[in-house]
């Protein structure tokens, strides 16, 4: 095998041991093949919980190498060269930069935030099992892990596989990387990744390679696509895949855009919150009612009544429908004055994704519209009569978020009002007969 390169899949599973607990005839001892005892079937663990699960690997290395607190360095080198970004080392080759897509640089900012604390736990645990060992009563560890590719820092190569090293040693440490790679990549989508319950097989997070890898293929190829970063989340929660759509719920909980508890200036657009829910049960998928908004009627915003006075507070609240063949729909519901305004979800996230922002300093455009005639209007806003601008000042974030699916997404701008400066009090129209920007003016983020 050569030095650089690490071992990374066992080809012989065991009956997998969480540290600490009991062996009973039920509950194989820790030791051999075996570093847990995860139910046939799978359980679901948290991002902590499964990294203690790991723990009997660290514990064979430590006792297998004769590995001393001196050597702890060497390790912590390279678990965070494995896990960072950039690096000769690093298992997700993602370079970004200013013009890197919105969705690439979330999944990377998130890929280096989870990857240092995972890294820290890492130290933590080989200072730890030092002087207090996770016990072995069936004897010492020796798990088959095959080459995966993963790269050795030269101190790591010189402590693994030289100076008291050896394949024992080496494929230890090979499943124990390879686990906490599978583990940081399967926690990117989510924004509170720490509280996500993951599904666990006797094999770890093995089982969620095949999505892994074409949920990272088209992270690195191309412009990474909602539905994918959602497919790939639904399969590290369920094990399973299903109808593409823009979030899902499964046993307990539901998996939607970030945007949802989160002020629409400042939320991360391509990224879904684990929100518990005792009440869900069977897996679903949430999809929009359009797949094609194209297709959908528009409504100019030329057409819509001048603004006379403001809208005043409006109220919203999120609505579901009944499951269909393993999908569902939501809307946003705007209530005003007795009269209630509906907006699908779906729309409303996907105008979010797609619009652009924009400084406080950017000149206003030449009109307004209300916002709440926007909303009750027939299919989506848009001009043709110059740009104009839809003032949400002082409304709730979902009233920010019906509007953006009430307004056509392309050419659509969300930014924060700058107060000091005074806004049209009316519509106008230009000769310009092509397609103008609405702009969705909101309070700054400073204001929630």
């Amino acid at each position: 095998m050569p030095r650089a390169s690490i071992p990374g899949t066992p080809t012989t599973p065991g009956t997998l041991a969480v540290p600490g607990a009991p062996a009973t005839p039920d509950t194989p001892a820790l030791g051999g093949s075996r570093w847990n005892t995860f139910p046939a079937a799978g359980t679901t663990l948290t991002a902590r919980e499964f990294f203690t699960a790991t723990e009997p690997l660290l514990q064979g290395i430590i006792d297998d190498n004769a590995l001393t607190s001196a050597d702890i360095a060497v390790l912590d080198g390279q678990i965070r060269a494995t896990l960072a970004l950039g690096t000769r080392e690093t298992s997700l080759p993602l370079h970004l930069g200013p013009d890197s897509a919105s969705a690439a640089r979330e999944l990377g900012a998130q890929a280096e935030t989870i990857g240092r604390e995972l890294a820290s736990w890492s130290t933590e645990a080989l200072e730890r099992l030092l002087t207090d060992p996770v016990p072995l009563p069936a004897g010492p560890l020796v798990v088959r892990s095959h080459c995966y590719g993963h790269l050795l820092t030269p101190p790591a190569a010189d402590l693994l596989l030289g100076r008291r090293g050896g394949p024992v040693s080496m494929q230890l440490y090979n499943e124990w990387l390879h686990q906490l790679v599978l583990l940081r990549d399967a926690l990117l989508p989510f924004t509170n990744w720490q509280g996500v319950p993951l599904l666990i097989t006797p094999t770890g997070l093995r089982h969620t390679e095949p999505a892994r890898d074409a949920f990272l293929t088209e992270l690195l190829v191309r412009q990474i696509r909602h539905t994918s970063i959602v497919a790939f989340a639904r399969n590290v929660v369920t094990g399973s895949s299903g109808p593409a759509g823009y979030g899902f719920e499964a046993g307990g909980g539901t998996a939607l855009p970030a945007v949802l508890d989160q002020p629409p200036l400042t939320a991360p657009r391509h990224l879904l919150t684990w929100r518990p829910d005792p009440s869900v049960g069977e897996v679903a998928t949430y999809v929009a009612e359009l797949q094609d908004y194209y297709a959908a009627p528009r409504t100019l915003v030329e057409d819509l009544p001048p603004v006379t006075t403001a809208s005043g507070s409006l109220a919203a609240r999120p609505v579901t429908t009944p499951v269909i063949e393993g999908t569902r729909t939501a809307r946003i519901e705007v209530t005003h004055e007795g009269t209630t305004a509906h907006v699908d979800l779906g729309q409303a996230l996907r105008g979010h994704r797609f619009a652009h922002r924009e400084s406080p300093a950017a000149a206003d455009a030449s009109g307004t519209a209300d916002a709440w005639s926007t909303l009750r209007a027939p299919g989506l806003v848009w001009t043709q009569g110059g740009d104009a601008t839809v003032d949400a000042t002082a409304q709730e974030d979902l009233v920010v978020l019906a509007l953006l699916g009430r307004l056509y997404p392309e050419n659509l701008t969300l930014r924060p009002a700058d107060h000091s400066a005074e806004r049209p009090a009316a519509r106008t129209t230009t000769d310009d007969t092509g397609p103008g920007r609405l702009t969705l003016l909101v309070d700054p983020a400073e204001a929630h």
